[in-house]
């Protein structure tokens, strides 16, 4: 499945103009700040030894919103589409020429990534859907995870003729679906989580609920199938423990039998180790954002905990205000930012004010 638009290149002839840019010397440990255009610095990362050293990119690019975003120090917002204040970014191609803006990019994205990488894609349903087909043919679709719904804003009542919007969407790929870090990170479970999902209470006031001592899955050669107080687990099914640890279980009144004789296994509340993150996402961005399109500073820290380890490079080619790479930083990975505003790069050195990290100026070069 393929997109055919006007002036669409090979891709040889994307990565054969990439190889033509120079190599730079940069820095092995420290962060790095391009300011310039993510053709450009995407090259020079790939031709000074970046190939496939990238473990998590995050791009929140333009939505070819046709609009000029603009800055303004006399807002109390901050973010003006008025012709008063300084522009951030044009954000205003023709279609063809957008998407294939933003698939040269990926192209060289996917070179970065290392075997064990992912890509978020943060985009609206606009052209979401376009950019989807993009990454299927760019990243394979075999390696697609998921297409997440964001929750960006308390709902809107504009008069328009048309559902309101509360949502944008995230596209989640790997660069091999097998392989791709993936940290299991949880969320704590609410007051009434815990309400729903654990309604019995203990002598000393414990919520916990009960499952079964069997599991899906015979075993055919191992404790889990034997015998166990005069009982085989269920065809199809094995015990949850070995019989001994059955045992102990129940020696510290942890199992819970029925009338019928039937025991299952307390499981409380408070030991419950948070609920696995699904694919709608609620993370509303900031109400007094410092730069257009801001994201919500959790949203990035979570996908950053998921998606890489404390030893992993991040990347964000579309830096903006830099919350990405605040994000890694504050979890001690090494970042890579990169944006062709100004504006942007000013912003992001006044947020890390003196920590630091290598500035590469490509319009010097």
């Amino acid at each position: 499945m393929q997109l055919i638009y006007e002036h669409k290149q090979l891709e040889t002839q994307i990565l054969e103009r990439s190889r033509h840019i120079s190599p730079l010397s940069l820095g092995n440990d420290l962060s790095l700040l391009f300011l310039g255009d993510n053709f450009y610095a995407l090259s020079v990362l790939l031709n000074s030894g970046y190939r496939g050293k990238i473990d998590l990119i995050y791009i929140d690019p333009p939505y070819n919103t046709q609009q000029v975003f603009m800055i303004s120090g006399n807002r109390a917002n901050t973010i003006s589409r008025s012709n008063n204040g300084t522009t951030a970014y044009e954000d205003n191609r023709p279609l063809p020429e957008y998407l294939e803006f933003m698939r040269e990019r990926l192209i060289l994205m996917r070179e970065l990534l290392s075997p064990c990488g992912s890509i978020y894609v943060h985009i609206d349903s606009k052209v979401g859907h376009y950019l989807k087909i993009l990454l299927d043919e760019i990243f394979g679709a075999e390696n697609f995870k998921n297409d997440i719904a964001r929750v960006k804003s308390n709902p809107k009542n504009f008069a328009r003729r048309a559902f309101g919007n509360e949502k944008d969407v995230v596209l989640f790929y790997a660069k091999n679906t097998k392989k791709n870090i993936f940290n299991q990170v949880t969320i704590p479970l609410t007051d009434n989580d815990k309400i729903e999902m654990f309604q019995k209470i203990d002598k000393s006031g414990r919520r916990y609920n009960t499952v079964p001592v069997h599991a899906p899955g015979e075993t055919q050669n191992g404790e889990t199938g034997e015998m166990w107080r005069g009982m085989l687990p269920p065809k199809g099914r094995h015990w949850r423990s070995p019989p001994n640890e059955l045992e102990k279980l129940d020696e510290q009144g942890l199992l819970e039998w029925s009338k019928n004789g039937v025991p299952r296994i307390k499981k409380f509340a408070d030991e419950h180790k948070g609920k696995k993150i699904q694919d709608i996402w609620r993370y509303k961005d900031p109400a007094y954002p410092i730069y257009p399109t801001e994201k919500n500073a959790e949203m990035l820290e979570m996908i950053i905990r998921q998606s890489s380890n404390p030893d992993s490079i991040v990347l964000d080619c579309f830096a903006g205000s830099g919350s990405t790479l605040l994000a890694a930083q504050n979890l001690n990975r090494r970042w890579i930012g990169i944006d062709a505003s100004l504006v942007a790069i000013q912003t992001i050195q006044d947020r890390f004010g003196l920590l630091p990290f290598q500035f590469i100026n490509l319009e010097n070069i």
